[in-house]
């Protein structure tokens, strides 16, 4: 392997890692909202502190880019590694699932700018969810198709240990429901953690190793077919 081509899979490690952890910042600082979506709940939250709704939901739009990215860099690893059964129709699904959920951060600032001018923050809120409530159901799916997808390629590319490709495997489907699941501690904390355990794993393998062993995942793919 080049040295371009390990500083490349090592700047895709380092968002690997990265995303995660904007995103856990973003979704754990969140204002608790029991249900989704919630406009009462969302307006209480929004009265008590439009700068930090603001900050987080900023924070929530790049967690979201940079979960896409990820997934990307993901996707490039398991390439040059020889998956090319799963990750390849799997990867739109997670690019148009994620610009569909970076939309709800953008929706969000309605209720804000109702607050501050003196408006009805929940009536905003409501006015949205006729928008909202698609867009969160479809990006979701979206979005657990194409994770589903990466999981079955990084399970059949026996890129990690054993007991590691269970763990990731299992969180990222995990992660994946997580958006469907319209209940405030599971968007916001299981997704959260989910991503966390599910990501970090994969990113260190990239850096330690950036080239998996040759044949690693042909030899699974001839055996599937």
């Amino acid at each position: 392997m080049t040295t371009t081509s390990t500083a490349r899979l090592r700047y895709g490690a380092g968002c690997v890692a990265l995303a995660p952890v904007v995103t856990f910042v973003a979704l754990v600082g969140h204002p608790f909202i029991e249900r989704l979506p919630d406009a009462t709940g969302v307006a209480a939250a929004v009265e008590q502190g439009t700068t930090r709704w603001g900050i987080m939901h900023l924070i929530s739009a790049a967690g979201v880019t940079l979960i896409a990215l990820a997934f990307l860099a993901i996707r490039a690893w398991l390439r040059d590694a020889g998956e090319d059964r799963y990750s390849p129709w799997a990867l739109p699904f997670v690019i148009a699932g994620s610009a569909l959920y970076g939309l709800l951060p953008a929706l969000e600032f309605a209720p804000v700018a109702a607050a501050v001018s003196g408006g009805d923050a929940a009536g905003a809120q409501q006015a949205l969810q006729p928008w909202f409530i698609p867009i969160l159901a479809s990006g979701g799916i979206l979005f657990a198709a194409g994770v589903v997808g990466f999981a079955r390629g990084i399970a059949a590319g026996r890129l990690l240990s054993r007991p590691l490709t269970l763990l990731v495997v299992t969180t990222l489907i995990v992660l994946a429901v997580s958006r469907l699941v319209p209940l405030g501690a599971v968007q916001f904390y299981v997704q959260a953690v989910a991503g966390l355990v599910a990501l970090w794993p994969l990113a260190f393998q990239m850096w330690r190793a950036p080239q998996p062993a040759p044949g690693a995942v042909s030899a699974r793919t001839m055996a599937a077919r």
